[in-house]
């Protein structure tokens, strides 16, 4: 080959590596994609407003950017999903804050968001026709509740707000779901129900129940919590951190996109369309848009922990979470 040629070959492949590298540097092209982080998540409930945010920002592409790719799976309460935590099944669980119990309970995770600051999602409901108007109205009357747990807590809040001694209010075990708050409606077994906001939404179009108050109206609960396996904190903690920043950024965007938000949720849920929008006026306040934990909602958990027979001792909150891997935290991170 002449020296030239061969000379003129080696500067033109030269040039050509200076071009990419500048192209790659400005950001005309993209550089290839690093591999997605594989997490598997699992959520207590499959359409509870407060746990499907993961959904919305999966849809979205939020946990994409920031380089996770999201398994998620739908628990039909708690008790599976600590199940699957301690087997080692899950690297992030998404449930109500009283699941923070069974940390104490030797859970091998952590709570590292308290995801919502409320509990509107949640309900007090009557028949449509009820002559029951107010909260005051409900004293002496029975409640249907889906069991022992968080609806049951409620009744008992209730009371409290109230002024009213302990068993007031006839606590009656129905179920979950409209089907069985609604038969127990039409029967006359009993007068009122704790169930999800939506559920009465759909029961009211149908004239079958009406909302009569949130929950929230009456108490302050940390009702969402995101937890994080002990082993993921221990062996990827940037995971973790990249997780809570997509968390963050899709409550962001459901706090201040309602009409995607509203037909995202009805795509999710299989709720009607037309509730959504209404669901979502009720309880967009809930969402908290920095993850941290709000002492009142700890010291109401604290509390429920040992009246829901839980735990037979109030425990120390502070050993049950941690903020120190939330979005611009300089706290170093704590050994587990």
């Amino acid at each position: 080959m002449n020296r030239g040629k061969s000379r003129s070959r080696i500067c033109v492949i030269l040039a050509a590596l200076v071009l990419a590298a500048f192209v790659l540097g400005t950001g005309l092209v993209s550089a290839p994609a690093r591999a997605d982080t594989a997490l598997t998540v699992g959520k207590a409930a499959p359409t509870s407003d407060n746990l499907i945010a993961v959904d919305v920002g999966n849809d979205l592409g939020f946990f994409k950017k920031h380089g996770l790719y999201l398994k998620i799976l739908n628990f039909r309460g708690t008790a599976p999903l600590v199940q699957a935590m301690t087997a080692g099944s899950l690297d992030i669980a998404l449930a109500d804050g009283t699941m923070m119990a069974f940390i104490v309970k030797g859970a091998p995770m952590t709570a590292v968001c308290q995801s919502t600051t409320g509990l509107p999602m949640t309900s007090i409901g009557v028949p449509y026709d009820s002559p029951v108007k107010s909260l005051a109205d409900l004293k002496g009357k029975k409640i249907g509740i889906t069991g022992a747990g968080l609806t049951d807590w409620v009744v008992l809040e209730l009371e409290r707000s109230q002024g009213w001694q302990p068993g007031s209010i006839t606590r009656v075990v129905v179920g979950a779901g409209p089907a069985a708050s609604g038969a127990a409606f039409r029967t006359h077994q009993i007068d009122a129900s704790v169930e999800g906001t939506t559920s009465f939404l759909i029961e009211e179009k149908e004239k079958i129940a009406r909302i009569l108050a949130l929950v929230s109206s009456f108490t302050n609960i940390d009702i969402g919590g995101v937890y994080a396996s002990n082993q993921l904190i221990k062996s990827n903690p940037d995971a973790l951190r990249a997780f809570l920043a997509a968390w963050i950024e899709t409550d962001q965007f459901i706090m201040t996109h309602k009409d995607e938000t509203a037909d995202l949720w009805a795509k999710i849920t299989g709720f009607p369309k037309d509730i959504m929008p209404k669901e979502y006026d009720l309880v967009k306040g809930m969402w908290n848009k920095d993850c941290r934990f709000n002492r009142q909602s700890l010291e109401s958990l604290r509390r429920s922990f040992v009246e829901l027979k839980i735990l037979d001792s109030e425990p120390d909150m502070s050993k049950l979470y941690t903020e120190a891997y939330l979005p611009d935290n300089t706290a170093g991170a704590p050994a587990h």
